[in-house]
């Protein structure tokens, strides 16, 4: 739910800040919009309320650390409005057609669908752990062919697509300013620009920068039926129309990484703003790239790296998050040993305060009802109370010179600072603690804990409680659902074995079947 305290009007993109107490009342939150090539001030369409829509993945495989930086920079994003007291409704898809889904399946001797219903289920493990917010949506292509389709016709009947043999084309000409989002000139572009059109392809399009609208299958494919024949939706078509199903045909934000500007996102503007004559969006936000040891992450290069692959070395969510936050999102994020021994280090020290009220609650002694603000008159406590709204309004205009996630977590260690330091005192002597300070340092922790979580950090004492912690007895009770799960299967007895997964699923237990023969199982 959204925060409650804004007033907005179409002249000013502020916030009336009035309910959080020290910040200051009329603050801008600024952000650079790709389309304009500029930073701007955020005005959303409806007062209060923000629509985004974030490219997702392609659900062929494990996510990466790419994923990871640009999903962890969105959720600071979407976390961010929330705080400020807006109303936001974010959308992410799936993309569950694709090429390289339909290889995958082929080489595992699977379905499509099975190769997407595995990778979806790994990708909310990972994105859980990382204490990434859910979306408010997950529309997938397979879900949305109806609009897809619709959209391809539209797009016929004003005469910017044309079909070949069972395949449609977006004519490219037919967009005036194709181009503006990338600032590329047409007669510059490279041809195939995207590498996912067939090579055949170049020689049957109008233009060889066309791009497909609607694909025929080939023989053995699986394929969708349509007028133009059996076929799948092409890459670009599927996101234009899951944002108009979702969210209409101009929402506030769309997001994605920098490699998405071209030609994903300048192909989605051309086919939705072609039909609907209006904007798609108002403003456009792209993340930067990640290398490994300064060379771009691939896996050509042999320097790729899953975030599960990460999370199962040793390395916990919230030092991978707070590495991820320590560079600006839109600058590229180099990835190295040495930096990511570095972050740890950085969070060890605040973890340890975002930890303080909990691993030192009894003595402590801290109130239990939430304290918003600091109401005793005395000198020494209205110095206290200038401080809390200093550190706070510091944080906010980090956060509102286009999310400078670094900046504000030099404030959040700033506030840690002391917290720190009394937790090394509680370590010698558990009654270090003296009444007089006791409510100062509560308002300091308070306000860590509101912040950190502002940007999706939270004390590791409090994530570690939240993931797959049965107890050994339980752990040992799903094994064997597991393995006597398999054994009904070898002997085809699929009545059985259909059961037991539908009994772990009524205990929160998520059953991943793997191409291996194994299966693994999430909480969720």
């Amino acid at each position: 739910m959204a925060a409650t305290g804004w007033k907005q009007n179409s002249e000013q993109s502020t916030v009336d800040l009035g309910s959080k107490p020290g910040l200051t009342k009329k603050m801008s939150l600024r952000l650079y919009n790709t389309l304009n090539r500029r930073t701007e001030t955020f005005r959303p369409l409806i007062p209060g309320q923000v629509s985004i829509y974030c490219c997702g993945v392609t659900v062929y495989d494990l996510c990466h650390l790419g994923h990871a930086r640009s999903y962890i920079a969105w959720d600071v994003l979407r976390r961010y409005l929330i705080w400020l007291g807006y109303q936001v409704t974010f959308v992410q898809n799936f993309t569950d057609i694709d090429d390289k889904i339909l290889n995958r399946a082929s080489k595992e001797g699977c379905t499509m669908n099975e190769v997407s219903e595995r990778n979806i289920l790994l990708f909310h493990k990972d994105m859980d752990e990382l204490q990434i917010m859910r979306p408010d949506k997950m529309p997938r292509a397979t879900s949305c062919l109806n609009q897809i389709r619709s959209l391809i016709e539209e797009l016929e009947q004003k005469g910017a697509a044309y079909s070949i043999e069972g395949d449609v084309y977006f004519s490219v000409k037919a967009k005036k300013d194709y181009g503006k989002l990338s600032g590329r000139d047409l007669n510059d572009q490279i041809e195939n620009a995207d590498g996912r059109v067939r090579e055949e392809e170049g020689l049957r399009k109008t233009n060889p920068f066309d791009f497909a609208l609607w694909k025929s299958a080939k023989q053995g494919e699986t394929s969708f039926p349509s007028q133009w024949g059996q076929g799948r939706p092409g890459w670009h078509i599927e996101c234009s129309a899951m944002v108009r199903q979702e969210l209409g045909e101009t929402i506030d934000i769309h997001l994605g990484g920098a490699d998405l500007v071209f030609p994903h996102h300048e192909n989605e503007i051309a086919q939705s703003e072609t039909v609907t004559g209006k904007p798609l969006a108002n403003y456009w936000l792209h993340n930067g790239m990640v290398n490994v040891k300064g060379q771009k992450m691939s896996k050509s290069l042999g320097n790729f790296t899953t975030i599960r692959a990460l999370l199962d070395s040793g390395i916990t969510p919230m030092t991978l998050r707070f590495f991820i936050l320590q560079a600006h999102y839109r600058k590229p994020l180099d990835f190295t040993e040495d930096a990511l021994k570095s972050a740890a280090n950085g969070w060890k020290g605040l973890n340890t305060a975002l930890s303080i009220g909990i691993t030192y609650s009894d003595h402590l002694k801290w109130p239990k009802e939430e304290i918003t603000a600091l109401n005793s008159h005395k000198n020494s406590e209205i110095s206290e109370q200038k401080e809390i709204s200093l550190l706070r309004d510091r944080f906010t205009n980090a956060m509102n010179d286009d999310l400078n996630s670094s900046l504000a977590l030099a404030v959040l260690f700033d506030i840690a600072r002391p917290l720190r330091s009394l937790a090394n005192s509680l370590e010698r002597d558990k009654n270090a603690i003296g009444g007089k300070n006791n409510l100062a340092y509560f308002h300091h922790w308070k306000l860590l804990v509101e912040l950190a979580n502002t940007l999706g950090l939270k004390s590791e004492l409090e994530t570690n409680n939240s993931f797959n912690k049965y107890d050994d007895e339980t752990k040992e009770q799903i094994t064997y659902a597991i393995e006597t799960r398999r054994e009904a299967k070898s002997r085809r007895d699929f009545a059985t074995a259909d059961k037991i997964r539908n009994e772990l699923k009524e205990m929160g237990v998520e059953l991943i079947d793997k191409p291996n023969g194994k299966t693994d199982w999430i909480k969720t």
